[in-house]
């Protein structure tokens, strides 16, 4: 059964790719945001710091480190143009699905997030790229496996969020 994504029907026409994972958690859109915008351990700090080594070298202007202070439920934004973690808000819909932006020189991508808004909850964490040059294909396909690791990552988090302060 193929997977609908209503919420992004004027993206998927122009994107290159599309990855979804699924995750489920008793916790609210913006508790799931949270901890998974939140979600920091050292292992993915270290992949950052390869992604800007890699980014140099293929002379690509990237996003930088996302803000590692704790996002909060309370303070996930659904304004557009406001920042999550490094990402822009372009829309969303309260208990219903937000899609954020991160744009490079050779690519931009998108991260949505969309629910059911149900007990224990169903999460489609989409990711989708749009290559505005070669060398985003190039870069995309070397960050590919450990993209994976890191959605899976940020998944956990976001099922397992919890007020830790």
């Amino acid at each position: 059964m193929p997977i609908t994504l209503h919420e992004l029907d004027d993206l998927v026409p122009v994107v290159d790719e599309i990855d979804v994972k699924t995750a489920r958690g008793d916790v609210t859109l913006r508790e799931f945001t949270a901890g998974a915008l939140g979600n920091s351990p050292l292992w993915i700090k270290g992949l950052f710091a390869v992604r800007m080594a890699l980014a140099a070298v293929l002379r690509l202007e990237t996003a930088g480190v996302p803000d590692s202070r704790r996002l909060r439920p309370e303070t996930v934004s659904f304004t557009p143009g406001e920042k999550n973690s490094f990402f822009t808000v372009m829309r969303g819909e309260e208990d219903h699905y937000l899609l954020l932006k991160v744009s490079d020189n050779h690519l931009i991508g998108y991260l949505a997030i969309i629910t059911d808004n149900e007990r224990p909850a169903t999460f489609k964490v989409v990711t989708l790229v749009e290559y505005l040059r070669p060398a985003g294909r190039v870069y995309y396909n070397l960050i590919r496996p450990f993209h994976h690791l890191v959605l899976l990552s940020m998944c956990r988090a976001g099922e397992t969020w919890r007020d830790k302060t």
